[in-house]
């Protein structure tokens, strides 16, 4: 797991579904298989490789886990419902709670905290980006936990900027849905790409296009 990983969700590893506490044997069980899941995939890993790097016999992960897919939902299901609901939406708090003179402020923001947050669960994103879209339950828990809660409090940011009369006339879901989709897309190409030692990345040229096609593609002025 990586050093930057948040104490919260390494409390959070130290309990089952239920809320009982994990032996130490599941918890390695579950942090071999975030490490190998996020990279080779959910299709590409294999039991045994999970049991190997968790030190433990391949049928110690069956008595707790039936079937492999147990073992990812038993890493995603909770992580969305107790960790990545949450976070992001006390995360976002600080920046949806504050007060900005300009929407450009807001993007500002918003890039920086998303940026912090990609560092510190990278692996466990992966996952997600991974498997949601071929996993029907991962899905559904995704739109009603996190998408449901997270679309509510930007629509109310980009509305004061709509009563204002400083954007285009469009619907605030079609705002946000550009908006985060640029957003996104910058962040994880540098996260994945920019960062890497042998990317021609230019982050403060990146970051400033990225903004200013915002911007402009709202009809605003920087």
């Amino acid at each position: 797991m990586p050093d930057t990983i948040e104490l919260w969700f390494e409390e959070m590893l130290k309990q089952d579904a239920e809320g009982n506490k994990m032996t130490e044997k599941q918890s390695k069980i579950l942090q071999s298989a975030i490490d190998v899941f996020a990279e080779k995939g959910y299709a590409a890993s294999s039991t045994s490789e999970i049991a190997q790097r968790a030190g433990v016999a391949e049928g110690t992960i069956f008595r707790h886990y039936k079937t492999k897919k147990d073992l990812l939902l038993s890493i995603v299901a909770p992580v969305m419902a107790k960790l990545i609901a949450p976070f992001v939406l006390r995360d976002f708090n600080k920046v949806l709670d504050a007060e900005y003179d300009s929407y450009e402020g807001f993007l500002r923001a918003l890039i920086d905290n998303r940026i912090e947050f990609m560092k510190k669960n990278l692996n466990v994103l992966r996952i997600m980006l991974q498997e949601i879209p071929f996993h029907p339950e991962l899905k559904q828990q995704f739109q009603n936990i996190v998408v449901t809660k997270v679309l509510e409090r930007i629509r109310k940011v980009v509305q004061k900027f709509q009563i204002d009369g400083n954007m285009v006339e469009l619907p605030s879901e079609t705002i946000i849905r550009l908006t985060a989709s640029t957003v996104m897309g910058y962040v994880l190409i540098r996260t994945l790409y920019g960062e890497r030692e042998d990317a021609v990345w230019d982050d403060h040229l990146e970051r400033e296009a990225t903004i200013d096609f915002i911007i402009r593609g709202l009809g605003m002025k920087r």
